[in-house]
């Protein structure tokens, strides 16, 4: 018998490029409950409709009504990537951040708990455990949580209420946290978006303080297929790290972009945001001897194909 999934969040990003994988690569039933909110894609969900295994819910994962009716069936695992995720607005106002994601994920663990699901999925982020210095290891499961901004905050306060929900209640539960991911669908406010947006248009592109920040940048699709190996194969109670082992700094990945598209670089140094990360990296050993999860796209191959997409679709 298929089985039948619920993707919070699948309306976005990350969910998006996991809903349509696992449409074409399993029989599986996929609902996806998602607030279309302005990082939403609504016209790929209106597409996905077509597909007779696809169901779409309009909801807020933080409103028991909303939650309520999208569990009037069960489901074999609830996978979980709906969340407020921008940095700069949560430094902005915190508030939604707060309520959705640790409302939101609270009120999904407790459907699971109540035997709605069979598991639940809880998606991350690298964020939670706060940065690190030049010459400091990756980040590893048993990393202590440090994080430095309200979005890292929520995201740390979520994941230590599934954690607490596996050790008092036994929920079924796995959470993966990830490093920086990049391709289609991204909202157009995120940096690399943003780096293309300008070197496309022949204006500076912005870089905040020195530029030298470190991310660990990972192909979304990579992510998702580790997601779903978690899915199919993780061990209940377990955390994963899923990282792309791609360390650039804001510049260096400015740099190849502009390269990539044959413009001149040129750089619009930005007041720093506050409480800027310095460097994240992300060891996802632990995954790859586990479950065997390895990468199937380059950096330079999935930022090709990413930079192709927004000037193919004009994002």
């Amino acid at each position: 018998m298929p089985k039948s999934y619920l993707i919070t969040g699948g309306a976005g990003f990350i969910g998006l490029t996991f809903t349509k994988m696992m449409l074409k690569e399993t029989d599986a039933q996929i609902t996806v409950l998602d607030n279309l909110t302005y990082a939403s894609r609504p016209l790929e969900i209106e597409a996905l409709k077509k597909n007779g295994r696809f169901r779409f819910i309009k909801g807020d994962i933080s409103e028991k009504e909303d939650i309520d009716k999208v569990f009037s069936q069960m489901y074999d695992a609830v996978i979980h990537f709906a969340a407020e995720s921008h940095v700069d607005r949560s430094i902005n106002q915190a508030e939604p951040f707060i309520t959705t994601n640790v409302m939101g994920t609270y009120r999904l663990a407790d459907a699971v708990l109540q035997g709605k699901a069979g598991r639940l999925i809880h998606i991350s982020t690298d964020e939670v455990y706060g940065d690190l210095a030049p010459d400091d290891p990756a980040f590893t499961e048993t990393t202590p949580l440090s994080p430095n901004n309200p979005y890292s905050a929520s995201k740390a306060s979520s994941d230590l209420l599934v954690m607490s929900y596996v050790r008092t209640h036994k929920l079924p539960a796995i959470i993966t946290r990830c490093s920086n991911n990049y391709g289609p669908y991204q909202h157009h406010e995120k940096m690399i978006p943003t780096i293309i947006r300008h070197a496309v248009n022949g204006t500076p592109v912005p870089l905040y303080g020195d530029g030298m920040q470190i991310r660990d940048w990972l192909f979304a699709e990579d992510h998702c297929r580790a997601i779903k190996l978690v899915l199919e194969k993780g061990t209940l109670g377990d955390i994963y790290n899923i990282g792309g082992g791609n360390e650039r700094t804001n510049k260096e990945l400015a740099s190849f972009i502009m390269k990539e598209l044959g413009v001149e670089e040129r750089f619009a140094h930005v007041e720093d945001r506050k409480g800027h990360d310095r460097r994240y990296a992300i060891n996802a050993s632990k995954l790859k001897n586990e479950l065997g999860w390895r990468q199937d796209v380059t950096f330079e191959e999935g930022m090709r194909r990413t930079i192709r997409w927004y000037t193919d679709s004009q994002d």
